[in-house]
């Protein structure tokens, strides 16, 4: 029988805190949610790898999603800096598990995603674990959820190309998105900070995870 919650531990040990994740409260959400409850049942022994687990395989012209490997996740959510009481948007959020660590953080997520089965997935695993401040909802990726902006924080589970302008505008004043840009050993994880109108940019460590599907570079034309 598999002891899951020495796995657990052991993905926090030689994954998070050997990464130089430091924020105790990551640390604790992630030795508490149960990675395995968001995974499918044939590949749960796989749940606490150091790498990109598929979650749902690529058919009829879909790609393939992923939940982001452990350590990306954590190095991202420490870059976000995200307070007690944020509301952080929580894009491609896949089965949930994102949004269940999310949860321990913060005072409400609202989780989009872009497939029915997956939205479906994510509300049956976050009810089991009776996590009550997460929304799952449905729809575009790329256009956010403005109904419930702005934003203290925005996490984008998968590389992009670009971030779009509309996550952008769905941001508080002082928020902070995060994202891993680029692709393949040229992407790099960044904190976008707005202030005011203006948006900054930090590019902070390397960071090699699938794409998020509708964040690709619209094709350039040359003569």
């Amino acid at each position: 029988m598999i002891d899951f919650v020495e796995l657990r531990r052991g993905m926090v040990d030689s994954q998070v805190r050997a990464n130089d994740v430091t924020d105790l409260r990551i640390v604790a959400a992630m030795l508490d949610i149960p990675r395995e409850r968001f995974v499918p049942e044939h590949l749960r022994s796989l749940a606490y790898i150091d790498d990109d687990l598929v979650i749902r395989a690529a058919a009829n012209g879909a790609p393939a999603r992923y939940l982001i490997e452990p350590m990306v996740l954590a190095k991202l959510l420490q870059l976000a800096d995200i307070p007690p009481d944020a509301l952080v948007l929580d894009i491609g959020v896949g089965t949930g598990y994102s949004a269940a660590v999310l949860a321990r953080l913060c005072q409400q997520v609202v989780a989009l995603e872009d497939d029915g089965d997956l939205v479906a997935a994510a509300n049956a695993a976050l009810a089991d674990l009776a996590i009550t401040n997460v929304a799952v909802l449905k729809g575009a990726l790329t256009a956010g959820w403005a109904g419930e902006a702005p934003y203290d924080v925005i996490l984008l589970n998968g590389s992009v190309d670009v971030v779009p302008q509309a996550l952008f505008a769905q941001l508080k004043d002082g928020g902070r998105l995060v994202s891993v840009v680029g692709r393949g050993g040229a992407a790099r994880a960044a904190v976008f900070t707005k202030v005011g109108s203006a948006v900054s940019e930090r590019v902070v460590f390397n960071a090699a995870i699938p794409p998020l599907p509708g964040f690709e570079a619209a094709p350039q034309f040359t003569f």
